[in-house]
């Protein structure tokens, strides 16, 4: 009877076998490091940091709001769609809505003519377009990014 080592059969299953002792070794210790990681508050403080884009509340509501509103035509995080502009562009420097007045009009009043309601009518209160400004000229700016954005933990006391 011939070796088993020898065999193609026989080392793929050493090989196996070696590689399955490997990941399961690899993920005890893992576990055991994520534990030992998740009970130490420094270590949890020091590697769980805030994510990239960290917002003010009344941004961090705009994106709320906008999400609710706006993203089904605007597109999610204001970026256009075959039907709707970018507002990332229109509230660029120079852009067609060069500042949070044109932008509440606009809003306010809708573009009938071109699908947009008047959103007045439909009951989103000027706080809340406000809100919506700050974020969508965040992202115009560059100071927020695509994706959802995280409240500065120093702005959030209070809000919800």
């Amino acid at each position: 009877m011939p070796n088993s080592h020898s065999s193609p059969l026989g080392r793929f299953a050493i090989t196996l076998t070696g590689a399955t002792l490997f990941l399961i070794t690899g993920a005890t210790r893992v576990h055991a490091q994520a534990d030992t990681g998740a009970n130490n508050p420094v270590y949890f403080k020091e590697t769980h940091f805030a994510p990239r884009d960290t917002i003010s509340a009344t941004a961090y509501q705009g994106w709320k709001q906008f999400e609710l509103n706006c993203s089904r035509c605007h597109g999610e995080y204001g970026v256009g769609t075959s039907f709707a502009p970018a507002l990332v562009v229109s509230l660029k420097n120079g852009g067609t809505i060069p500042d949070e007045q044109t932008f509440i009009q606009t809003v306010c009043a809708g573009r009938p003519a071109k699908g947009m309601p008047s959103w007045c009518a439909l009951g989103l209160e000027i706080p809340k377009m406000q809100m919506i400004y700050a974020y969508l000229k965040g992202r115009a700016d560059g100071k927020i990014g695509i994706g959802r954005p995280a409240v500065r933990a120093d702005t959030a006391a209070g809000k919800s």
